[in-house]
């Protein structure tokens, strides 16, 4: 496989966030945070509904890097986000990127995002994927 910088990676548009999909992760998570499963506490927190817990977006640009670099052939070697705007039940999160850098060492440094449905970064990251040998 070869890459070019500034290549883009192929998108992955998740289907709308669902709070049944929250009591999912919060079971499989153990982050059961009021604020993602009750909407009285979310209330009381200044938002209007209940929020996507931020490790199921950051699972979503997971799944775009095994998309774009199936894991029998890469290896993720660092993985970091900033969460750059709160994520919320009906949003479709779509999960972006392209390619960074080019290293010597033969690794790539890959630019990732997470776009909600108006277009607006949602959470933003990098990673360094390696070939495995």
């Amino acid at each position: 496989m070869s890459f070019e910088l500034n290549q883009m990676l192929e998108s992955l548009v998740k289907p709308a966030v669902t709070k049944e999909q929250l009591k999912e992760y919060a079971l499989a998570s153990g982050d059961n945070n009021p604020i993602h499963l009750n909407d009285g506490f979310a209330a009381e927190a200044g938002f209007p509904s209940v929020i996507v817990h931020g490790m199921l977006s950051m699972g979503f640009l997971g799944d775009c890097l095994n998309l774009n670099f199936p894991p029998d052939k890469f290896e993720l070697k660092l993985f970091n986000t900033r969460f750059k705007k709160v994520t919320f039940p009906g949003d479709v999160i779509t999960s972006k990127g392209k390619i960074r850098s080019l290293n010597a060492d033969g690794s790539l440094t890959v630019s990732l995002w997470t776009e909600n449905q108006a277009g607006e970064h949602t959470l933003e990251g990098d990673a360094q994927i390696v070939f495995r040998s």
